[in-house]
């Protein structure tokens, strides 16, 4: 039985792409999930003939979006930015000379009944912001984001996500290694 209803982003994970050709590194997990917003990139151009659109070409550039997390952890700021941790002050410091890492990003999301896993699998990430504010009369946590923008592979490849038939043994290693379709 199907979905009818989708809700609740859950086990974010992240894995660093290796140099080109040679997959990810294993993803590990970013606790915090609060919401996640992509929109497609790309567009119709329609080919006009015989006096009227003879052919709509579709443009599938992937998406952009918004990642908001309860807190990037530092290891994820080393991994994907740089952010590098002195070895006897432990501060974490940011070089503005590093190039982030692409990664793949891994998440779910709650159905009715099953839910469906995700992989997106060549996401550029912004640094993530931050925001510093008082506490007032009651205590409000606050977030950070960080803006991603999911490009296709070489080969075309977007993005991958289960469905009701996806076999319990591809289910259950999804946050082993980033999803690929074997032969």
């Amino acid at each position: 039985m199907p979905d009818k209803v989708k809700f609740n982003i859950k086990n974010v994970h992240y894995a660093v792409k290796k140099a080109e050709g040679s997959g990810w590194d294993t993803p590990k997990a970013i606790p915090g999930a609060v919401s996640f917003s992509l929109e497609p990139e790309g567009d119709v151009s329609p080919f006009y003939a015989d006096g009227m659109v003879y052919y709509n070409a579709v443009a599938n550039n992937g998406y952009s979006g918004d990642l908001e997390m309860a807190l990037f952890p530092a290891e994820f700021m080393q991994d994907v930015f740089g952010v590098t941790e002195g070895s006897t002050s432990k501060v974490l410091t940011e070089n503005a000379q590093v190039e982030p890492k692409s990664v793949a990003l891994l998440f779910e999301e709650d159905g009715d009944v099953k839910g469906t896993k995700y992989v997106l699998y060549n996401c550029t990430v912004t640094r993530p912001t931050h925001e510093f504010k008082t506490n007032e009369d009651k205590k409000e946590p606050s977030t950070s984001k960080s803006s991603v923008t999911v490009s296709p592979m070489e080969d075309g490849r977007v993005m991958a996500m289960t469905q009701d038939s996806t076999p319990a043994d591809v289910l259950q290693g999804w946050y082993t290694k980033v999803f690929e379709e074997t032969a």
